[in-house]
């Protein structure tokens, strides 16, 4: 088996809201339909779809957690410096997400916050 691509499929309450939130974050806009919102994410490309959660739930057929109570993952973004992982803290909060930890060190030369975008899902902002 060898994969040619590896995206990640989420859901959210309000596409509008989510389509603002991760444009005014600075992701590249991938596109959107009546279903979802679409981003690419980091240099890479990494595509992030963002799905009515009722709509998932039935092209899936699984019960979809509430990133609001509980994680299925935490996606981590790449900061270049200390200064980029406090700037984020300000662009997130400015958009309308939540700040769960503050920046901060931990372990030897590791610095780093977490937030949460409006549906509850967490990024970990982190330099080393």
């Amino acid at each position: 088996m060898n994969p040619k691509k590896v995206w990640s499929n989420l859901t959210v309450s309000d596409l509008d809201r989510t389509t603002k939130f991760y444009t005014d974050l600075g992701f590249k806009f991938n596109g959107k339909s009546n279903d979802l919102t679409s981003f690419f994410i980091s240099e890479d490309n990494f595509i992030m779809h963002f799905f009515l959660k009722d709509k998932l739930k039935a092209n899936v057929e699984i019960e979809i957690s509430d990133a609001h109570i509980a994680n299925e993952v935490v996606f981590t973004l790449s900061a270049e410096s200390k200064e980029e992982v406090d700037e984020w803290e300000k662009e997130v909060q400015s958009a309308g997400g939540k700040i769960v930890s503050k920046p901060k060190a931990f372990g030897q030369g590791y610095y780093g916050l977490v937030f949460a975008d409006p549906d509850g899902h967490k990024f970990n902002v982190f330099y080393m």
